[in-house]
């Protein structure tokens, strides 16, 4: 068990633990920090351009698959809305100017160059798109989505989600997988408030909401998901057994 939930957890601001004086990977710190493992690791290009960054997570690796007694292959996540954010990656305009060109095409080639862009570095995930709808204007992160439309984030979102992951039906080495976030009314909080509740009837949830995650999901085959971090009728999106298993899992397949 201990190993099983080792495999879980992830390092975000917590890899000094892992790193030397000199910001290089420990094998040594390693051993004591993560004896068991990790299961995954955030944006491993932190302070890194490209070439530093491949080297560091193939370093990284290597040392998890040989040096413990499970050898399951560290998940490197990164950050990748409008381009890889890394140093030298590409970056191109926000999602919310992306989604006033009304060209599925040319989202699909963005992200198609965003992807390889990160796994080459050695990223195997990427924390996008945001799938949240802009109903609200004084909340902060309007820029992150394609808009107020359900239909067109849908559409939108879903040629992202198939940019990112590639034909499949596996991840192939030019291709990471996508995360959809964040579920779900995030982005119409009390008071344009960002983490605020959300407290919606489920027909409005469902009708507007919801339908940019069920198409990223059902139709885009989207692998993973970030809970929002609201609540609705005062339970957290991460605690929500109707959220993560009734919908997720049961209605849409997950």
């Amino acid at each position: 068990m201990e190993e099983k939930l080792a495999q879980t957890q992830c390092i975000w601001q917590q890899k000094k633990g892992i790193l030397d004086d000199n910001g290089n990977f420990s094998a040594e710190k390693a051993k004591t920090f993560l004896p068991n493992s990790i299961g995954q690791i955030a944006r491993p290009s932190e302070n890194k351009k490209a070439k530093q960054m491949a080297e560091f997570t193939n370093t990284v690796q290597k040392y998890f698959v040989e040096n413990t007694r499970l050898g399951i292959p560290v998940i490197f996540h990164e950050e990748c809305l409008h381009g890889h954010a890394a140093p030298d990656a590409t970056s191109f305009p926000q999602p919310i100017g992306l989604a006033s060109t009304w060209n599925i095409e040319l989202i699909s080639q963005i992200f198609t160059l965003v992807a390889e862009e990160t796994r080459v570095r050695g990223g195997h995930q990427a924390l996008t798109p945001v799938l949240d709808l802009a109903r609200d204007a004084r909340w902060g992160r309007v820029e992150e989505t394609y808009g107020e439309d359900p239909y067109l984030c849908s559409q939108m979102g879903l040629a992202c989600v198939k940019a990112f992951q590639g034909p499949g039906p596996g991840i192939d080495k030019k291709h990471v997988a996508s995360t959809l976030k964040h579920f779900a009314v995030h982005s119409k909080p009390e008071s344009g408030t960002n983490c605020g509740p959300g407290n919606f009837s489920e027909r409005v949830i469902r009708e507007v909401f919801f339908p940019s995650f069920k198409t990223a999901i059902m139709e885009g085959k989207a692998m993973s998901v970030m809970a929002s971090y609201n609540e609705i009728d005062g339970i957290p999106s991460h605690a929500n057994k109707w959220l993560l298993n009734d919908i997720l899992r049961k209605e849409w397949g997950l």
